[in-house]
């Protein structure tokens, strides 16, 4: 990531990094970092279990997440992040599972849902989070029926214990216990429960 001082465009980042100890065999931490055009820092968005759920600036922007080198999950620039950053924010303002005690490490709501939550309110992101990124399915908004997070496809979750998902960015997912097998045509790759993916990269 550029520093933010001298890149003047908009900036939406997603970031992902395998969880502490043994729970990163299997699961994943992911954030979210914007920047306004022509401003001079970034800010990030975390959902934790400790402190303020939703917790602002707590950690550096593309940093390791306890140890852990994250991957880009999503990364738009320019006008387009412009364009959504104000969504960004109205749908973290927003976020239901706000409040002390509301966090729940599996099957949710959880980092994840909160990411999932906050993407699936911004239209033309298209975006997804890893098979590794267990939560992303609870319905946070109490529908087992809904859109996919980017908007392409549809996902049947059983309060996030269970569920299916098929659309064109997301590709075939079936989540059970939280573990998921996934199918991306898209761009071709295959990811399997506590092995991560396989193919193509996620971003371009």
């Amino acid at each position: 990531m550029p520093p933010a001082a001298g890149h003047a465009p908009a900036v939406v980042r997603v970031y992902a990094a395998r969880t502490v100890r043994w729970r990163g065999i299997f699961a994943s931490h992911a954030w979210i970092v914007v920047k306004e055009a022509g401003g001079a820092r970034y800010e990030r968005f975390d959902y934790t279990a400790w402190g303020e759920p939703i917790r602002i600036d707590g950690f550096v922007p593309d940093g390791r997440w306890f140890g852990r080198v994250p991957d880009t999950v999503l990364a738009v620039d320019g006008e387009a992040a412009a364009a959504a950053i104000p969504a960004i924010r109205t749908a973290i303002a927003g976020y239901g599972w706000r409040n002390r005690g509301d966090y729940r490490a599996w099957p949710g709501p959880n980092s994840n849902t909160f990411v999932a939550a906050v993407l699936a309110q911004v239209p033309g992101l298209a975006a997804r989070l890893p098979a590794t990124a267990i939560g992303r399915d609870f319905p946070h908004d109490g529908r087992w029926l809904a859109p996919t997070i980017s908007g392409t496809g549809w996902r049947l979750s059983l309060a996030g214990y269970g569920g299916l998902a098929v659309g064109w960015v997301e590709g075939l997912e079936l989540n059970l216990l939280g573990a998921v097998l996934a199918i991306d045509l898209r761009r071709p790759a295959v990811e399997l429960p506590g092995l991560g993916r396989f193919g193509m990269s996620m971003v371009p």
